[in-house]
């Protein structure tokens, strides 16, 4: 167990604090729910009914959908573009491992490489692949949960205009909480991209070794 903990300790860590985070933002966003209901006269809802609302969906997925768009773009850009002395880029001047043709026979070589063709040809760009999956389904989920909530809000006001799924990913407020998250991301890359340039923590794989010249691009 404790070889356990020492070897997944980073995902485990991480793992831990997405759910609590997670669970907090549930927990907030229902009592914030409940008083807007109560603001208008309407009655309190259950915790279970809260998680299958729009007020709870669309908060979840906006969130998670700009996170997935900003790693998939982001593994996908660092193929063939570089920023010289970061420690989250290739160097520009040498040949990286992550370049190299994969080999059948490299020792511990997964399945997909021994295996070759088109599931090779998947596999390796699958990380990316994966991302953009995700950031679909997070993207429609949000789509869902938003136009649900905003249907919502549109009864408690006693108004009878609602949206379908089409005619809100074509409003303006669906396209504020997307762009809001997405340059929040990008901004959250630029800064590691640029600041490993000339700071440095020591112990982290995510930084040059301290004595490292700024110039030095990779980790």
């Amino acid at each position: 167990m404790r070889q356990f903990l020492r070897d997944n300790g980073l995902s485990l860590v991480v793992v831990f604090i997405t759910v609590l985070t997670l669970g907090g933002q549930i927990l907030v966003g229902w009592h914030d729910f409940n008083n807007e209901l109560n603001d208008y006269g309407r009655a309190s809802i259950a915790l279970g009914a809260y998680l299958t609302s729009g007020h709870c969906i669309e908060a979840v997925f906006e969130n998670w959908e700009s996170e997935f768009l900003q790693m998939g773009l982001y593994v996908l850009l660092t193929v063939s573009l570089y920023q010289k002395g970061s420690s989250e880029s290739k160097d520009p001047d040498k040949k990286e491992a992550v370049d190299r043709a994969p080999s059948p026979g490299r020792p511990g070589a997964p399945w997909p490489v021994r295996r070759g063709g088109w599931v090779l040809k998947l596999y390796q760009n699958s990380l990316s692949i994966a991302y953009f999956i995700l950031f679909s389904l997070s993207f429609f989920l949000h789509a869902l949960g938003g136009v649900k909530a905003y249907n919502t809000e549109q009864a408690l006001k006693g108004k009878s205009e609602m949206l379908t799924l089409g005619q809100f990913l074509g409003t303006s407020e669906f396209w504020f909480q997307s762009l809001q998250n997405w340059q929040s991301e990008f901004l959250s890359v630029l800064s590691i991209v640029v600041l490993t340039i000339f700071l440095r923590q020591k112990g982290s794989p995510e930084s040059k070794p301290v004595d490292a010249p700024n110039q030095q691009t990779g980790e």
